[in-house]
């Protein structure tokens, strides 16, 4: 039996990278406190998803440690494996809805893949979960009869399906307009409070997040550049931290590529 321990997950000196010549993640280390929102903030390419990921047990690091509940992710067995991923629930950016099936039958789906319940038990669920985001009374209609808004709500009805500890979102706030992101926003909190479950946003919306989250990282350069609660980020001097909530072109991000000194191109240089 695994330890009960303040944090459902944690990243202890993690090192990944998809292939031998580059690492994404350079001996990372990030806690996931039980209950709380946590951000997950950087530029693209950064590594994010990828430590959603890795929390999930889709991949391995190169170096350090995953752990989950108190255990090891990487010595779990198969068997083991997949009873964790059970606990976990996953809103992927445009939600990955199946087409073919009824807003109803896709929020069932991971109730009947895991869990041997009757029918009626099973419709019940499933009702509860939509009515928690506001849909129960889209139930019979299909994916293409449904807006974004709508479409991200069913997704996330059916991420909680199972009730997960853990809940992983990759930019859960993608091509919303703004009443959609403030509903989705607000029901991502409410559901992490009402579930008592732990949730990790992968997002570049600053504003919005900072409005739901407890705690936020700032991932560059294959680590943690900078982390806090909204408070301290939002009054941050950080410069980094600065130039990616205000958007501005330049600074530590440059804006420009290295390349040569402008007479080497121009007037006559190299390539002239």
């Amino acid at each position: 039996m695994s330890e009960i321990t303040s944090d459902i997950a944690n990243l202890t000196d993690v090192s990944f990278g998809y292939d031998e010549s580059r690492l994404i993640l350079d001996g990372i280390s990030m806690s996931f406190p039980r209950g709380k929102v946590i951000a997950i903030m950087g530029g693209s390419g950064c590594g994010k998803t990828t430590i959603l990921r890795l929390l999930a047990g889709q991949v391995t690091p190169r170096l350090g440690e995953v752990d989950f509940n108190g255990r090891s992710v990487a010595r779990l067995s198969k068997k083991e494996l997949y009873a964790m991923r059970r606990q976990i629930g996953f809103l992927f950016q445009f939600g990955a809805l199946f087409s073919d099936l009824s807003v109803f039958e896709n929020v069932a789906f991971p109730i009947r893949e895991h869990l041997n319940l009757p029918e009626e038990m099973i419709r019940d669920l499933v009702l509860m979960k939509l009515n928690a985001v506001g849909l129960r009374g889209a139930a019979s209609l299909f994916t293409n009869e449904l807006s974004g808004g709508m479409a991200r709500r069913v997704a996330l009805a059916r991420a909680i399906a199972l009730d997960p500890l853990l809940m992983l979102y990759d930019e859960p706030f993608t091509g919303l307009d703004p009443i959609s992101l403030g509903v989705v926003g607000q029901l991502i909190r409410q559901l992490n409070d009402a579930l008592g479950t732990t949730s990790v946003l992968v997002t570049h919306d600053v504003v919005e997040s900072l409005k739901i989250v407890d705690y936020v990282y700032f991932i560059g350069k294959g680590c943690v550049l900078a982390s806090g609660t909204p408070e301290e980020i939002s009054h941050t001097t950080d410069p980094f931290v600065k130039q990616f909530i205000h958007g501005e072109p330049d600074g530590p991000v440059p804006l420009h590529m290295k390349a040569p000194e402008l007479s080497a191109d121009f007037f006559g240089g190299a390539h002239a």
